[in-house]
């Protein structure tokens, strides 16, 4: 079999593409009702409602669809009319932090991130989703939403640009999940890829609002060297100055594990409580073993 592999430190187009087979031997979910104990799904996607028109208000309807801006323009109370959306929005956000463009182990966690992200893209697409892609920035537009293999390669276009090099321009996962906010519609699918450290300056107040539509998993991009560092004294180059830390030395190591390894902890006891899916995703790990957290209730992870 042709090996698409990249060198661990930037991400390949080849190597994105060649993950659809890994993701796809995930097997279809169940029908059954959305929400439903189990991973079941739906046949109609998405929020299931998209408005599409306003009509005058008549006896019976839904006083909680009514079009308050219509109504006040007109002087007569008109009320939304909504049809059925087919298709749910997964939609991926990328964290580009420059922590995560570093490893120790098979990979960078840039590229173990850039192939996550395939994963989640094929699986999407698997499931018959639109697919759209961000990253903290003031500049870039999101990738927009769309299906298919077309929608999933201009997605692991993006992933390749942003996970080859830490972009000048990133705002912060804030800033993405600010820019996520009003891209999604309730019943869509979030997955988030992050440095621990990114997580831990987002407010914990942010997640709640968004587990409460939408279905979101965050996978934690971390190396063995920030979560298991050895009893040792190890070598550190600055630019021009060398820096020696003695992780042997237990105050030391303390500092380490409170600047890598509590973030990691912190996130994965908070963010299930807020309804959020995380996963601890390392440099050196398959970059599927995720997969089965999707379409899994909250119950079913704890």
């Amino acid at each position: 079999m042709t090996d698409f592999a990249s060198d661990g430190i930037r991400p390949t187009l080849a190597e994105l593409v060649a993950l659809r087979a890994t993701a796809q031997r995930r097997p279809p979910a169940r029908k059954g009702r959305y929400n439903a104990a189990g991973p079941a799904q739906s046949s109609a996607r998405g929020r299931g409602m998209e408005y599409a028109e306003s009509r005058e208000y008549v006896a019976g309807d839904d006083v909680r669809h009514i079009d308050w801006r219509l109504t006040a323009r007109s002087g007569r109370t008109h009320t939304k009319l909504f049809q059925a959306e087919r298709e749910r929005l997964t939609l991926i956000v990328a964290d580009t932090s420059p922590a995560l463009y570093f490893g120790t182990r098979v990979r960078y966690k840039s590229v173990q991130a850039a192939r996550a992200a395939a994963v989640a893209v094929w699986a999407a697409v698997r499931d018959g989703d639109r697919v759209a892609i961000l990253r903290g920035s003031r500049q870039e537009a999101p990738v927009p939403p769309a299906s298919g293999p077309r929608g999933a390669l201009r997605v692991l276009d993006a992933l390749v640009r942003w996970y080859s090099r830490p972009p000048i321009d990133d705002s912060g996962l804030a800033s993405a999940l600010d820019s996520a906010a009003r891209l999604l519609r309730p019943g869509s699918r979030l997955i988030v890829l992050a440095d621990p450290r990114s997580i831990a300056a987002v407010p914990e107040s942010r997640w709640p609002a968004l587990a409460m539509h939408h279905e979101v998993v965050v996978l934690l991009l971390t190396d063995a060297l920030e979560t298991e560092p050895p009893h040792a004294l190890l070598p550190f180059s600055l630019g021009d100055h060398r820096v020696e830390l003695d992780l042997g030395n237990a105050t030391q190591r303390q500092r380490w594990q409170q600047e890598f390894g509590r973030p990691v902890e912190s996130a994965l006891e908070n963010l299930p409580r807020r309804g959020v899916r995380a996963y601890s995703l390392q440099g050196d790990a398959p970059s599927e073993s995720w997969l089965p957290l999707l379409g899994r209730s909250q119950s079913q992870v704890a």
